[in-house]
């Protein structure tokens, strides 16, 4: 029984040592999304970070296209259309070379980036 306990700390232990701060995915500003997005492979939990960058890059944009009505549609993705990973990236050197916008809201600023990369023609 004391071997159990024990092993159980031990898991318990090591599981905390790779555990993320609560607040490493609030994103809470521009500057917030670009830390997520920009993650690099030796940060331990990179893999957990772009993949939630990529899921609130298309979680904003599929609700713009919810929500947007066509004639009203400001940005048009391309056919065919750029991996995430692009969108990702391009958003980050985009962002980190507009310093004013790291205090502004994530997506409004998502969005300034990407009617700028991907207007729609009228």
């Amino acid at each position: 029984m004391r071997s159990s306990i024990a092993s159980l700390a031990l898991l318990a232990l090591a599981a905390s040592v790779h555990a993320v701060e609560p607040d490493a995915y609030r994103i809470r500003n521009t500057a917030d999304l670009v830390r997520v997005c920009s993650a690099q492979p030796s940060e331990p939990d990179q893999a957990t970070a772009i993949a939630f960058c990529h899921g609130v890059l298309a979680g904003a944009y599929a609700y713009y296209l919810a929500a947007t009505p066509t004639a009203d549609r400001f940005v048009c993705a391309p056919d065919p259309a750029p991996t995430r990973s692009k969108v990702a990236n391009d958003f980050v050197v985009w962002a980190k070379a507009r310093p004013q916008y790291m205090e502004h809201g994530a997506i409004d600023t998502l969005f300034r980036f990407a009617a700028e990369t991907f207007p729609c023609k009228q």
